[in-house]
């Protein structure tokens, strides 16, 4: 088996590992007080969902979607795997941080509590970032026109969840406002 087809496969693995670790890790999660409305919550889910089918369906896609930017070979997905266990790793070390009061909506959970260890020091959503991160790596790996509109989809929607996520946190927690002016959103020092 060749480099580039192996590392073509761990991406896929990592992310399944990825998936399997989110549902058994949320079963722990705290009682929800609020949930946000289920348009609200589709409204950030499409452009999610538009990522996946880019990343995952490329027979469904206009050749032009599917066309080469850089040529095949086996640095692209090898930069792209690391890129990915990177990611996934951030976002699981992020998931840990959030303990029980983690979900997969906009919710507040009952006695919600504001996480600003580990790598909520360094930036508020690293759950996203560590995705955003990985998708990056996917698209990298993947090395087709299509990861851009992907990458641009999934941003979209993490922006989206961000701004309902970051009304109900003011909301909740006076002290939010502050730890917002002193921690990007999604990369340390810059957003």
């Amino acid at each position: 088996m060749n480099l580039g087809i192996a590392f073509h496969l761990a991406i896929p693995a990592l992310w399944l590992a990825w998936i399997a670790y989110w549902i058994v890790a949320a079963r722990n999660a705290k009682p929800t007080r609020w949930r946000e409305p289920v348009g609200a919550h589709l409204l950030h889910g499409l452009p999610l969902l538009f990522c996946a089918v880019l990343l995952v369906g490329p027979r469904w896609l206009p050749p032009a979607l599917t066309a080469r930017i850089a040529p095949a070979g086996p640095s692209l997905p090898l930069v792209g795997a690391i890129m990915v266990a990177a990611g996934l790793g951030f976002a699981i070390w992020a998931r840990r941080h959030l303990g029980r009061n983690w979900s997969g909506r906009v919710e507040v959970k009952k006695d919600h509590a504001l996480v600003r260890t580990g790598p909520y020091r360094l930036v508020r959503h690293p759950i996203y970032s560590g995705l955003l991160f990985a998708l990056a790596g996917t698209a990298l790996a993947i090395g087709e026109w299509r990861g851009a509109p992907a990458l641009a989809c999934a941003a979209l929607g993490f922006f989206g969840r961000i701004r309902a996520e970051e009304a109900q946190m003011r909301r909740l927690f006076p002290e939010y406002e502050r730890y917002r002016n002193q921690t990007a959103a999604l990369i340390p020092f810059l957003l």
